[in-house]
């Protein structure tokens, strides 16, 4: 490797460290495959049985002697009680670490508790040196014996974890690792985020078990096992605080850019060392840049430890503008943030992503799309996606991963996995906000928490409840709404973000992960998800503009499970809206936009001007929608017809039963429209007759008046002179409404 390489260069290469398998398993990844599940990335094809996931998994602490345990592992699922297979020989294969209930598992099965199993043999070169055995992460128990001797009980899904297995290998020969995993799902109380053991709706498929890098790093008896880095721009200076097991060594840090050296300080590793910069290229989503650091550990002049990092010169902070409004600043200029909610799922891995370039490709396409931001939702990713966020230059909202929190021993672990949370991923330029609930989810002591989170990192922005209950802390008042976006009541302290909205649902056949799939709005075609989109947007900026807002997340960057409202399927095949015209609004270009259609009035809404309709709440003879029905015994009324407080509605006559049946005669002065359509707003499952003939039928609801194109059959049943529409509105739930009128279309000028 030439020694000009850039650490980040360094972060892209495949370190070429053989893995070592049990004999039992020699042959065993010719034969594997993935199970057959609903659904594959084009990743898939990638994945190495030998050697899935080989990157290094750790970018910003890395030393060239390790070994990348992943691979085809036996496996058995447990019973609660049972004693470790130690010395036993499982008859299940599994490829780690994909969790046993993805696809590339080559498994796919549901298991609350298992055990793994494979053989290891240390290089030889390893020889007096200590062997640390490394997980990304293990959902959500872990209990780890090496060589029969239980090393730790490791409690929490997604934080990475550390043993000191020198004293439990053996001099020579085979080694055994034996994992087991209990993992209760949405039955326990620990943290989850999304996951459930019956996925349906927003709530998606558990991951139990390994599902991060399995790894082994050989270091010297005295080593350096942590890195703090936090940047000073005001200072022109960054901190790095390399803990090392002998506090009393020194520590030199080396800044370099391309190679060559900036900067260079020395201190003990008791404290953080000071390395001013006669000058600093900051980061941002526009240019971000990565120093490189080189951390030595010192006995004299003797350096007996080193490792990689780096480091990206930015700062994050609020300030009132001249008009009073709480701004979020980078590198102290106001920032507006667009972002989509990134939810992390995978169709074919779960949790885990099948190749390096799959997490890339998610950033890549980010950006592609104009956004600036993202929102990692209720999950927490592996190290080499916040590499990547580094790398290529998204701002990331973190949230913690949400549990029931519903006893005192789940609070304190929800706390524990929140601390460990922050601790890990402290050093990224990448992460500036951190998300401590999402909507009421097992929320508790908001007040409390919020502030403890700042105590632990100062140098970020803190949300302590995005949506729903908002108790006035935090730096930042988050609200989410659907479809529409909205904007957060002023707030003297706080920032006003929208962290949810959109939510624009389109299956694309061939592309999901069952038949069922919803939406929070259905669109019926890319044309009318683009403009829906950049009208959503539109809106956005002019919060920006006129009401204060600084950052708006739209649901969702992709499609997950049955929740097809992502901007890209869930296997990241198809990209639904048009790209070019998506990333102009996000950045605030609406040149793209194609001017509002002309709608010429062919039956009048009730929105603006209330119309007469006869109507029942009872249900009437099935010849109720035919012209010529008797309907004199009906009630009269003005629309629109439901309650007050439903989204979007102009209620003029109430309607608070689960059925309303509706008939209005309309004239027709010309037979012939080009491009009719149905101007409907409706809460929820709705039928429209024209002239006796059911012509529409739309599921779910709306928040305002859509435009619905007529079919070429409905165009027929318009007749010139006298026409009949009757209308059928069935509600279960929520608030109701429903008004129906008819426009014809024609482009904009």
């Amino acid at each position: 490797m030439a020694a000009s390489m850039t650490i980040a260069q360094r972060c892209l290469v495949v370190m070429m460290v053989p893995l070592f398998l049990c004999t039992s398993l020699h042959g065993q990844a010719d034969s594997w495959k993935p199970a057959d599940g609903p659904l594959l990335t084009k990743w898939a094809k990638d994945v190495d049985p030998a050697r899935p996931l080989p990157e290094h998994p750790r970018p910003q602490l890395v030393r060239d002697a390790w070994l990348n345990l992943n691979g085809l592992w036996q496996f058995a699922v447990a019973k609660a009680g049972e004693r470790p297979p130690i010395g036993k020989e499982l008859g299940r294969r599994i490829l780690v670490p994909f969790p046993i209930e993805s696809a590339l598992s080559g498994v796919m099965e549901s298991a609350d508790r298992l055990w793994y199993r494979r053989m290891f043999e240390a290089p030889t070169e390893w020889r007096g040196k200590r062997v640390l055995l490394h997980f990304g992460a293990v959902d959500w128990e872990a209990t780890v014996y090496v060589n029969g001797k239980r090393m730790i009980v490791h409690r929490g899904g997604y934080d990475a974890f550390t043993i000191d297995v020198t004293s439990a290998l053996k001099r020579t020969g085979p080694q055994e690792l034996v994992v087991g995993v209990f993992d209760p799902s949405d039955a326990g109380d620990q943290p989850r985020g999304k996951q459930v053991r019956v996925p349906k709706g927003i709530w998606y498929t558990p991951t139990t078990g390994i599902w991060q890098t399995v790894w082994l790093e050989a270091v010297p008896r005295r080593y350096i096992a942590q890195l703090s880095v936090t940047p000073d721009l005001d200072g022109n200076a960054v901190e790095v605080h390399a803990r090392s097991s002998d506090p009393s060594l020194v520590v030199r840090v080396t800044v370099s850019d391309e190679g060559r050296s900036v900067a260079s300080a020395s201190g003990k590793s008791l404290r953080p060392v000071r390395i001013p910069m006669e000058r600093v290229r900051t980061w941002s989503p526009d240019d971000p840049f990565l120093y490189d650091l080189t951390v030595e550990l010192l006995d004299g002049d003797e350096v007996i430890d080193a490792v990689r990092s780096y480091v990206g010169m930015r700062s994050v902070a609020m300030e009132k503008d001249s008009s009073g409004v709480q701004r979020i600043l980078l590198n102290g200029a106001p920032i507006m943030q667009i972002a989509p909610l990134d939810q992390g799922f995978w169709p074919d891995g779960l949790y885990t992503a099948p190749t390096d370039e799959a997490l890339r490709s998610d950033i890549e396409i980010t950006k592609k799309l104009g956004f600036n931001a993202t929102r990692k939702h209720v999950k927490v990713e592996p190290e080499r996606w916040y590499y990547w966020a580094d790398k290529l230059g998204l701002l990331v909202w973190q949230d913690m991963p949400s549990g029931n929190n519903a006893t005192a021993e789940a609070k304190q672990q929800f706390e524990t996995e929140l601390r460990q949370l922050i601790a890990m991923h402290a050093n990224h330029p990448s992460v500036i906000i951190w998300v401590v609930f999402n909507e009421g989810w097992g929320q508790y002591d908001t007040e409390r928490l919020s502030a403890w989170v700042k105590r632990l990192d100062p140098t970020r922005l803190v949300i302590g409840a995005s949506g729903w209950v908002d108790k006035g802390t935090g730096d930042i008042n988050d609200i989410h709404h659907y479809p529409t976006p909205k904007v957060p009541a002023p707030d003297a302290n706080r920032a006003l973000v929208l962290g949810e909205f959109g939510g624009l649902g389109l299956a694309i056949e061939g592309h999901t992960w069952r038949e069922e799939n919803w939406g929070y709005l259905g669109m019926t075609d890319r044309e009318r998800l683009t403009s829906r989109y950049e009208d959503y947007l539109k809106r956005v900026h002019a919060y920006v503009r006129d009401s204060g807002l600084v950052a708006a997340v739209y649901t969702q960057i992709t499609d997950v499970e049955v929740e097809c409202n992502g901007l890209l399927t869930s296997d990241r095949a198809m990209l639904k809206p048009d790209a070019e015209r998506i990333a102009a609004v996000n950045r605030g270009d609406f040149s793209r936009m194609p001017p509002p259609p002309v709608l010429t009035t062919v039956l009048p809404t009730s929105e603006r001007e209330g119309r007469h309709w006869s109507y029942t709440f009872e249900q009437p003879d099935e010849r109720w929608a035919a012209p010529g029905f008797d309907a004199s015994l009906w009630k009269k009324g003005i629309g629109g017809f439901g309650t007050a407080g439903t989204p979007g509605a102009v209620v003029r006559t109430t309607w608070d039963t689960t059925d309303i049946w509706m008939r209005q005669e309309f004239e027709v002065t010309d037979s012939v429209y080009a491009a009719p359509h149905f101007l409907i707003h409706h809460d929820e499952k709705v039928e429209v007759y024209l002239n006796g003939t059911l012509v529409l039928g739309l599921p779910r609801h709306t928040v305002e008046y859509e435009l619905v194109p007529l079919t070429d059959e409905a165009r027929k049943m318009i007749r010139q002179g006298r026409n009949l529409i009757a209308i059928h509105c069935r509600q279960t739930k929520g608030g109701q409404y429903i008004d129906v009128g008819i426009v014809e279309v024609r482009p904009g000028l």
